[in-house]
C-alpha cells in the first residue's frame, strides 16, 4: 500500500533550550516547534535525546532465544529482556554495537547476522531509535577484559523456546518493547517462510 513509509521531515523549530545536559547518556531539551504554513501556531515539546541502542534476538539451533532477566529501577523491577547496548561510539555501524553487546552480555558471538527491525520505541518524546538484529549459528565468545558493573552485575541468563517467548508476550507476562517487537516479527516471518 502506498503511502505508508515513515516522512523523515522536521517542522520549524523557532527556538530551543537545554533542560538537561551533562556527560551521560541522554540530555533534555524544549523545542519551540511552529505548524508549516501557521507561524503563529507555536507549540512547546520536549525531546529526550538518546544515542540509539542495538538489540540482539540470538536464537540457537533448537529455537531457544538467550534472554537476560535484569533490574530496571525506572519500569520498577525485573524484565525478561535481550541483548542489547548503546550506540555510544560515535559513527559505529549499530551491526557492530550488536556484535559486541551479544559478546560482552552473553558471552556469544554468531556466524549469521539479519537486520529484523528499526523501531522508534517512542516517537512523541525521544530521538531514540532501536536496530534489531537476528543472530543464529551462535557460539561461546570471551568477553574478553569487560566487567559487568551495576544491574548488569546481578542478570541472569536464561534460555526460552521461542513459541514460549511468544505466548509470553501475547499473555502480557512480558512487556519489554524491543523483546516483544523482536519476538513478534520473528513469528510473522517464520510463519511466512521468510526466515
Amino acid at each position: 500500500m502506498e503511502g505508508l513509509e515513515d516522512d523523515r521531515v522536521s517542522w520549524p523549530v523557532v527556538a530551543t533550550r537545554d533542560l538537561h545536559r551533562d556527560d551521560w547518556v541522554v540530555a533534555l531539551r524544549e523545542d519551540r516547534v511552529a505548524r508549516p504554513g501557521h507561524p503563529d501556531e507555536v507549540m512547546r515539546r520536549l525531546v529526550l535525546e538518546h544515542p540509539g541502542a542495538a538489540v540482539v534476538l540470538a536464537v540457537d539451533d533448537q529455537e531457544r532465544v538467550c534472554c537476560l532477566r535484569q533490574y530496571r529501577h525506572a519500569a520498577g523491577g525485573t524484565l525478561t529482556e535481550l541483548p542489547a547496548g548503546l550506540l555510544d561510539v560515535a559513527g559505529e555501524d549499530p551491526r557492530l554495537t550488536a556484535e559486541r553487546e551479544l559478546r560482552e552480555e552473553v558471552q556469544l558471538q554468531a556466524t549469521t547476522w539479519r537486520h529484523l527491525l528499526t523501531l522508534n520505541p517512542s516517537a512523541g518524546i525521544t530521538t531514540e531509535v532501536q536496530h534489531v538484529y537476528l543472530a543464529t549459528g551462535l557460539a561461546f565468545a570471551d568477553r574478553g577484559d569487560f566487567a559487568l558493573h551495576g544491574e548488569e552485575a546481578e542478570m541472569r541468563t536464561v534460555w526460552v523456546p521461542m513459541d514460549d517467548l511468544v505466548e509470553a508476550v501475547l499473555d502480557q507476562r512480558i512487556t519489554e518493547a524491543p523483546m516483544a517487537a523482536a519476538v513478534l516479527a520473528y513469528d510473522a516471518l517464520r510463519r511466512r517462510g521468510r526466515l
